[in-house]
């Protein structure tokens, strides 16, 4: 299985002539779309984001990752293989988050395509090496040697922004609901929210933060769009107050 992730949008060629070469390159293998309006040019956003949506995925899945504003320009070409999966992409941030969860090998993708447009590495570089690994093969026989990524080490473990705004309006976030007490108060725009189990346990039109379906913190108003009231991508959110007791 191939894994799309990618700040490419929905509209336009960019999609298409990818998927058009895995289907030359890995004929019959599936291939998902995960995502294609991750946070245009907002590495650190996305960061977060890919490790929480990975995590669904079977083991062995291979994840076409790109959101790359450096493409053409100096940083490396990767293979990680962590958390039992595969991820082919930049070394420029996108797969620190996974990296610092858990156990992994990197290479860096040496071979190079005959045709290798400067601006275009997601079609011409990635999609035939992630082809080449959903077949079974190994980064060493498709031109990788093992190499010590790029790291962001100032980092946060958690992020606490907004990294994603959904259809419904609802912001994601970049910390794991696991990290944040039941009890805890948010602060996001000058406003306070509080947890809620699900929608439907708030008055329409309340704002709330809840546990969303990756295991993230998500700010949600109900039958209403946060993002009109509190903000978008990039958005600060801080915890401001927890009574354990709760």
């Amino acid at each position: 299985m191939i894994v799309l992730f990618t700040d490419f949008g929905y509209e336009g060629p960019y999609v298409g002539q990818v998927k058009a070469v895995l289907a030359a390159n890995a004929p019959g293998v599936t291939v998902i779309d995960l995502m294609h309006d991750a946070p245009a040019y907002a590495v650190a956003p996305a960061a977060f984001l890919l490790p929480a949506l990975a995590a669904e995925f079977p083991l062995r899945s291979v994840f076409l990752a790109v959101v790359d504003p450096g493409v053409g320009g100096t940083r490396k070409s990767l293979v990680v293989e962590a958390a039992g999966r595969w991820f082919v992409g930049p070394d420029n941030g996108l797969f620190e988050v996974l990296l610092r969860r858990g156990e992994w090998r990197c290479w860096e993708i040496v071979w190079r395509p005959a045709r290798l447009s400067s601006t275009f590495h997601g079609r011409d570089l990635f999609a035939p090496v992630a082809a080449a690994l959903a077949c079974g093969g190994s980064p060493e026989a498709i031109g990788c040697v093992p190499v010590s990524p790029t790291r962001s080490q100032e980092w946060p473990d958690d992020l606490g922004e907004v990294i994603y705004v959904d259809r419904y309006g609802n912001l994601v976030t970049g910390l794991r609901a696991a990290s944040v007490h039941r009890g805890a108060r948010l602060g996001i725009a000058d406003r306070s929210v509080a947890f809620a189990r699900t929608f439907s346990d708030m008055p329409a039109g309340h704002a709330f933060w809840h546990e969303n379906s990756n295991g993230l913190v998500e700010i949600a108003v109900n039958r209403g769009r946060a993002d009109l009231i509190l903000g978008g991508i990039g958005t600060k959110v801080a915890l401001i107050a927890s009574d354990h007791h709760a």
